[in-house]
């Protein structure tokens, strides 16, 4: 990205279109999220916006992706001016939007920033009323440029509750003058828990009252907000749930688990209100990146015709891990954040039961600082059996799935999970609870097909039984590496998804057409 160049101009973007193919044909979609790989990457909603907006270029949509110009991202445009700004109306008076284009491969790529962004230092803080301001003024900026550019989006499709506030606007007095009142909008929900609340502030500041306060939208019954609850209404992704005309979850397991009290997070009413509106579509795995034939990380590339030379990534690992170097031994990994979340504190008991039948076991984690201590504890009590680095390292977790025989993952709850499905492209057998994408992408190895072991309930006593089986199948050579060899072949690329989510675009599309319509001829 070249910072001496004149910038871009908008019209300068606009993408080739194939032989034959009408400007018409192509869908246009804001593509609105909040992490970009390589860009910019905190967790996996980075790989989301890294690579399905490419996808949907492929299948011919014309995708343009907005991200928040984030501190680490200003060195992209030092001393650059931008290729538009904009006035974004505020309470306390106008404040400009700046847009700086690039592309991000093929797909073009605006740069969203202004004050409320130069004034963060960080891309997420630990509450998200801190964040709030910024990314209802970023999402509003990338609406406002698409209208102000003359490309007018039919499908606005947001990421969690970073740019939820963008379907909320488009259905607000606000954008009643805008042509974008008219777009369809899309929802990925990809962890519901993360509602961003407490963000009444910024959409009072941003001209967007939440519901039921004296200017903002009503509640009534026919309303899109009926079913949002009262201590929700200031909850951005409450108010993208509501708004939205397609709702789409990163898993159909996880679609159908957040209608119930137990996953719904206090939302399961309102998303069993919207139901007809909401489906599960898995997310995708970056093929070309996670590739154990051309992966330079490893000690040695294999695939499914080399899968023997797997081996000495395995011996590799364990010198690198300082552990007993016995082939015979299963090798479980872990590769995780430490939270509750993902099942890591049940887990160490079930993990003394796998070390006493002789099994080893290497960590690469960093989180909740009791769990951080306690599997360091573990390492400690297992010299030459476990291994712990605490902290995320790309260049070791590549290793650790080329290396270990297992990947544990007792997920209380999973939206999706891509570590699973990079496991079985590199051979390592995937061990996890029968929770969303998990349940979605593995099959157990009991079941015709299968792939890697499933357990049902979340208590140490299930996981072990678990562990025990992997290791009873560890003993049976052929049919470990007939698992292997299923998951390696298993297709886990963006293609598919990118099909359902043109699919979903569609479905918004005509729903928005027709509630356009009975508003009109309710008139």
């Amino acid at each position: 990205m070249s910072q001496g160049r004149r910038p871009q101009t908008t019209s300068r973007l606009a993408p080739r279109r194939r032989p034959g193919e009408s400007a018409t044909a192509r869908l246009r979609v804001l593509f609105l999220i909040n992490e970009a790989e390589p860009l910019v990457k905190v967790g996996g909603l980075a790989d989301v916006g890294g690579s399905l907006p490419a996808a949907l270029r492929e299948i011919g949509l014309d995708v343009r992706l907005a991200l928040p110009l984030h501190p680490t991202l200003r060195p992209l445009v030092k001393g650059e001016r931008p290729s538009a700004a904009l006035p974004i109306s505020g309470a306390r008076g106008p404040q400009t939007a700046s847009i700086y284009t690039r592309r991000l491969g093929r797909v073009p790529l605006w740069l969203i920033d202004g004050p409320p962004l130069r004034e963060a230092d960080h891309i997420y803080h630990t509450r998200p009323e801190e964040d709030a301001g910024k990314l209802v003024f970023a999402s509003i900026a990338a609406l406002r440029h698409a209208a102000h550019c003359g490309w007018v989006p039919q499908v606005v499709h947001a990421h969690d509750w970073h740019t939820a506030a963008a379907l909320h606007w488009m259905r607000s007095e606000a954008s009643s003058v805008s042509p974008l009142s008219a777009s369809a909008g899309v929802l990925t929900i990809h962890n519901l828990p993360y509602l961003g609340q407490n963000a009444g502030a910024a959409l009072r500041e941003y001209g967007l009252p939440p519901p039921g306060e004296p200017d903002g939208p009503a509640i009534g019954p026919d309303t899109p907000y009926a079913y949002v609850p009262e201590w929700a209404r200031d909850a951005l992704l409450a108010l993208g749930i509501a708004s939205a005309e397609r709702i789409v979850a990163v898993s159909p397991t996880y679609a159908r688990e957040i209608l119930t009290p137990e996953y719904g997070s206090g939302l399961h009413g309102l998303l069993q209100a919207r139901a007809d509106g909401l489906t599960g579509i898995l997310n995708g795995l970056d093929v070309r990146l996670w590739d154990p034939s051309r992966d330079s990380r490893l000690a040695a590339r294999f695939d499914a015709t080399r899968i023997d030379r797997r081996a000495r990534n395995t011996a590799a690992l364990r010198v690198g891990f300082g552990l007993d170097g016995h082939g015979e031994r299963p090798l479980a990994g872990i590769v995780s954040r430490l939270d509750r979340q993902k099942g890591l504190d049940y887990a160490l008991p079930a993990l003394e039961g796998w070390l006493a039948a002789e099994g080893q076991l290497v960590v690469l984690a960093a989180g909740d600082p009791e769990l951080q201590r306690a599997y360091v504890e573990l390492g400690e009590r297992h010299p030459g059996q476990v291994g712990v680095r605490i902290g995320y390292d790309p260049e070791l977790a590549a290793r650790i799935y080329a290396g270990a025989h297992l990947l544990v993952m007792p997920s209380r709850y999973e939206p999706c999970g891509l570590s699973q499905m990079i496991a079985m492209r590199y051979g390592c057998l995937p061990l996890v609870r029968s929770a969303g994408g998990l349940k979605d992408t593995v099959r157990d190895a009991e079941r015709p097909g299968g792939t890697g072991f499933v357990f049902d309930a979340a208590t140490p006593e299930a996981l072990a039984q678990a562990l025990a089986r992997a290791m009873s199948l560890f003993a049976q050579p052929r049919r470990w590496r007939l698992l292997q060899l299923r998951g390696m072949k298993k297709e886990f690329g963006w293609a598919n998804s990118a099909r359902r989510y043109k699919q979903v675009y569609q479905q918004a599309v005509r729903a928005r057409a027709r509630s356009a319509r009975l508003t009109q001829e309710a008139r």
